[in-house]
């Protein structure tokens, strides 16, 4: 442009401006074709960087939203396994509520206990070893008597009257 504006101020001939208007616009397009080509040229290269420095961030980036999942992940479990134990807890109190309510009303209704009927068999079985024990004992006498009145011709002796025993109060027994 600069051009021009000499070449129209020195210029005696119109003749010569066409030409230098023709030269000039030759090397704007030259210009431009060199812009463009250089422009090619540099951008594959600023394209291969770019897609390099993307691939780059990419991984970055997953290797950061893998971090945060697996972080997240791990809260979640210690959560559930939290609230799994509070549930737990929870249910126990409600299981030991429940029995202790079972309990009461069993007593009221007078149904023994577990440990009423494990303190009965203990007695029954003390007394069944009394029993036995009073039973050996009486069969040794008896043997001895007779033993005795055979050797002696006292008159035989009555026998003895048992009495009724009273039943045992199962909860005096317990």
């Amino acid at each position: 442009v600069k051009k021009l504006e000499q070449l129209s101020a020195d210029s005696k001939s119109g003749a010569e401006l066409p030409i230098a208007v023709k030269d000039s616009a030759q090397q704007i397009w030259l210009a431009g074709l060199g812009a463009f080509a250089k422009a090619q040229e540099e951008g594959g290269k600023v394209f291969d960087a770019l897609v390099k420095e993307g691939m780059s961030l990419q991984r970055k980036s997953q290797i950061d939203a893998e971090e945060r999942i697996s972080g997240a992940a791990e809260r979640m479990t210690t959560l559930a396994n939290n609230i799994s134990i509070k549930a737990t807890g929870q249910w126990d109190k409600l299981e030991n509520i429940f029995e202790g309510r079972v309990s009461k009303a069993l007593k009221r209704l007078g149904v023994p206990s577990a440990n009423d009927i494990e303190g009965l068999s203990r007695r029954i079985e003390e007394l069944t070893q009394e029993v036995r024990a009073l039973s050996k004992s009486a069969g040794n006498a008896r043997r001895e008597s007779v033993t005795d009145a055979a050797a002696s011709p006292a008159p035989a002796a009555a026998p003895a009257k048992r009495t009724p025993r009273k039943k045992a109060d199962p909860k005096k027994l317990a």
